[in-house]
């Protein structure tokens, strides 16, 4: 991104509007990478079930809005950083890694609907997976 937004200017012109929105984009990353934490002491980068520490599901905090808190920060983020620097490179590549995402948490999904119990009653409660009112 910086190569195309600074050094080599691939992308000549960006609008003021995106570059706010880009910012505004962060604060919530920010705080949906925080809560996610704060939340959920069984979050890992890993995809398993942490049996020696007895992992159950969390249901509140962030994880009432949707049931990839942290998933969704990481969009945000991926969305909100090329549209700050104006890079449509990365826009491009961001637009890439959700849709990444959005796979990671099809299989992570069947594997712990299959793996970890009362998870197949949270999916019932917290409908989406990673954007509200959406998906």
């Amino acid at each position: 991104m910086p190569l195309d937004a600074e050094r080599f200017k691939w992308t000549t012109w960006f609008p003021l509007w995106a570059k706010i929105i880009g910012g505004l984009f962060l604060i919530p990353s920010a705080f949906l990478f925080l809560r996610s934490y704060m939340d959920n002491p069984y979050l890992s980068g890993l995809v398993r079930i942490q049996e020696e520490r007895k992992q159950r599901v969390i249901t509140d905090g962030v994880y009432s809005l949707v049931r990839h808190p942290m998933y969704l920060g990481a969009t945000f983020l991926f969305i909100g950083t090329p549209l700050l620097i104006g890079s449509l490179f990365g826009l491009a590549f961001g637009a890439m890694l959700t849709l990444l995402l959005a796979a990671r948490i099809v299989g992570e999904e069947k594997m712990l609907a299959n793996e970890l119990d009362g998870y197949d009653d949270y999916r019932k409660i917290v409908k989406y997976r990673l954007i509200p009112f959406i998906w």
